[in-house]
């Protein structure tokens, strides 16, 4: 008998404030700017990419784009879409 693996998705398991925040502190600590876009891929798709294209002001494709490995998008979009999924960053000394 096989056994079959599924594909991990992050997405299923953020369904707290709490849970995405520390999802989210987790991955900024790691300095990786493409794994902080994925990280908020992830969240977007958790919270439905649809609303969160319409709350942040980006068509859906659009938001895809940003998000994607390897896109540099401007300050400004990362800004708006987590204000669109209803984070925002902080800074400690």
């Amino acid at each position: 008998m096989k056994e079959k693996i599924t594909d991990f998705d992050p997405a299923a398991y953020l369904d707290s404030e709490e849970t995405i925040a520390e999802y989210l502190t987790a991955i900024l600590e790691e300095n990786d700017p493409d794994l902080l876009l994925s990280a908020l891929s992830d969240v977007a798709r958790a919270r439905g990419v649809a609303q969160i294209a319409k709350d942040s002001g980006l068509g859906r494709e659009s938001l895809y784009k940003a998000l994607a490995p390897g896109a540099k998008p401007r300050f400004e979009t990362i800004m708006k879409v987590m204000h669109a999924l209803g984070v925002k960053l902080t800074v400690h000394a």
